[in-house]
């Protein structure tokens, strides 16, 4: 069941769920507000949280709103593209050799074939993307999950609109956004771990935090990195 509260002059969605405590999200582009909420708790209750909460949310909405954005990609020369937090310029070579993507110093050579459009030309650097995490994570997730005492199942790499990762507890299983390959390697180890600790702990409760407190003290620095980093340009669905 979901349902919609006022807060002056903001708007909150809020979904009621199977869970024990209350849990507030501020979500990009624009700053919406999602609240998660126990089935039995009622509206009023709900308002009253939010309302202790509204300093956090509008500090939220205020750095999700300057952050800065990527104008669209076109996949042309000479155009900026960032791997693990580096900036390189695309040069486009055409052969008659199979597609793919090397780095070469500050560039990133695109080599498609002859008359390559610019939709196919994304799809080979959104594939690439895709593979730099696929061979990043194992190496995280076989060092982290012995400090963690957690085992992942499995783990999934997508093009995601509104988060950087999510998790499964019931399987185990977390999923982890393309778009992290742009960011420093720090990021994504935090990022990683983060969804590890969910599978301890779902939700951003007490619990949650000092978990990551005592394994990745300094995740705070990382968050803040991350959310400081020019994010993909697109309307985001939630």
């Amino acid at each position: 069941m979901a349902a919609r509260i006022n807060l002056g002059d903001i708007t909150a969605d809020v979904v009621f769920k199977d869970i024990k405590n209350v849990h507030l999200s501020v979500y990009p582009p624009d700053g919406k507000v999602r609240i998660s909420a126990p089935c039995r708790m009622s509206l009023d209750t709900i308002r009253v949280f939010a309302i202790s909460k509204l300093a956090w949310i509008k500090q939220q909405q205020k750095k999700l709103r300057e952050q800065e954005r990527e104008t669209p990609r076109e996949y042309l020369e000479r155009e900026s593209h960032y791997v693990w937090g580096k900036r390189y310029l695309l040069t486009i070579s055409e052969s008659d050799e199979a597609p793919g993507i090397e780095l070469r110093h500050s560039r990133m050579v695109l080599r498609v074939r002859p008359g390559t459009d610019e939709e196919k030309r994304q799809l080979i650097v959104e594939a690439w993307y895709r593979e730099q995490i696929r061979k990043a994570v194992p190496p995280l997730i076989a060092l982290w999950e012995p400090f963690l005492d957690v085992r992942v199942g499995r783990f999934f790499v997508q093009r995601m609109k509104t988060r950087w990762g999510s998790c499964n507890p019931g399987n185990g299983s977390i999923r982890l956004n393309t778009e992290l390959a742009k960011k420093p390697r720090e990021c994504l180890e935090y990022i990683v771990v983060h969804e590890m600790a969910h599978l301890l702990e779902p939700i951003h409760s007490a619990r949650f935090v000092a978990l990551m407190d005592r394994f990745m003290p300094d995740w705070r620095l990382r968050r803040n990195q991350l959310n400081q980093l020019p994010v993909r340009h697109e309307e985001w669905e939630y």
